[in-house]
């Protein structure tokens, strides 16, 4: 059984002010202007269409119809049927054997895949997490940052007849998640200003404060175990894979399942086979 987790805010006061302040603000804010006409001049209407559609099925897993298309995103039915036939053509969008419904293909994850720098990470960790899947029978997964969050991007089963895992793709939370813990703690000083200025929410920010303590700890140990963020019964191990500066460039966890039905190794057998494999896999 493999189960995917998924882990998504202004009072305007008017005052008079002196003429000259008026005037002076009104040439600090000439550039922020400037800026909003230069986007609007570079827009483009077809191509926010066709990212629209793509981004409205990939919430769906079962394919939406055109109608149902129609009325999510409050287009004509003519300028929806034209941009939807355009990715059917180009192979980002399938249409069913019916005809009257359409679902994401295949392309765009072998897109993300194809990107440089995640390819060099996947490749050569892929067949160790095989490893360490078969040899605990515990299931892996890579992780790594995306924005103000995480994603993973690989995944290893183990051998049994039965599993706990997380599918490759799906979205992590940096603050809730042994993962997401993992990559704040061994985070470079950039990438924690960075993710502190876009977390305007101000649950986010008290969120953070709460596991701020613990963050240090887990830096100096070199791992996190504990109980899982989202899921009762599971012990999360995580480890980093480190950059030459020894920063987070991303993090294998596994959730690791107490099995009544084998003699395996304990969960400190699968962090010591967890580390050699992030071992093996950072760039120190």
């Amino acid at each position: 059984m493999i189960i995917g987790l998924h882990a998504s805010y202004t009072n305007n006061t008017f005052i008079c002010k002196p003429r000259t302040m008026a005037k002076r603000e009104k040439t600090m804010a000439t550039p922020l202007k400037a800026d909003m006409e230069s986007e609007d001049r570079y827009r483009a209407p077809a191509l926010d269409k066709g990212l629209d559609i793509l981004e409205l099925l990939s919430e769906q897993p079962g394919g939406l119809t055109r109608a149902e298309i129609v009325k999510a995103m409050g287009r004509s039915p003519g300028e929806v049927y034209r941009m939807v036939e355009r990715l059917v053509a180009r192979n980002y969008v399938s249409r069913s054997l019916e005809g009257d419904r359409y679902a994401l293909t295949m392309k765009l994850f072998s897109l993300a895949h194809r990107h440089p720098p995640l390819r060099r990470l996947v490749a050569p960790a892929q067949p160790l997490m095989d490893a360490f899947a078969r040899e605990t029978r515990q299931s892996c997964h890579l992780v790594v940052q995306e924005a103000d969050a995480a994603v993973v991007v690989a995944h290893a089963s183990c051998p049994g007849n039965w599993e706990f895992g997380l599918r490759i793709g799906a979205p992590i939370d940096l603050v809730a998640t042994s993962s997401g813990q993992t990559l704040l703690a061994f985070a470079s000083p950039a990438m924690m200003e960075d993710l502190l200025a876009r977390w305007d929410d101000p649950d986010k920010q008290k969120s953070f404060q709460a596991i701020k303590s613990h963050l240090a700890e887990y830096r100096q140990q070199g791992h996190r175990i504990g109980d899982s963020q989202e899921v009762r019964g599971i012990e999360d191990v995580s480890v980093p894979i480190l950059s030459p500066e020894r920063h987070a460039v991303a993090v294998l966890t596994c959730p690791f399942v107490h099995r009544l039905d084998s003699v395996e190794g304990g969960i400190d057998d699968a962090l010591r086979l967890l580390k050699e494999v992030a071992d093996k896999l950072s760039f120190l």
